[in-house]
């Protein structure tokens, strides 16, 4: 279904910014990052969301979550 026919926002982003964690909504499984968050539909249903980062550096890892929240920003996801 594309965004384009979706009111905006058709989601809330469920991510919490600790400044003292730097590792945030990361996890390393046997060398490689994934990323993990929470999204909440707006038909009051939430879906868990775990994507391999496909890469072993933390740094580029810290890189690729930051990218993928701003995208899902840009689609039409609130963030709280």
């Amino acid at each position: 279904m594309s965004t384009a026919t979706l009111e905006a926002p058709w989601a809330t982003l469920s991510i919490k910014i600790d400044s003292e964690n730097l590792d945030h909504h990361l996890w390393n499984n046997h060398g490689t990052w994934w990323i993990h968050y929470t999204v909440h539909q707006r038909d009051y249903t939430k879906r868990r969301v775990r994507v391999s980062l496909e890469t072993r550096n933390l740094r580029e890892a810290r890189q690729r979550r930051n990218a993928l929240f701003a995208h899902l920003k840009a689609e039409g996801i609130e963030t709280t």
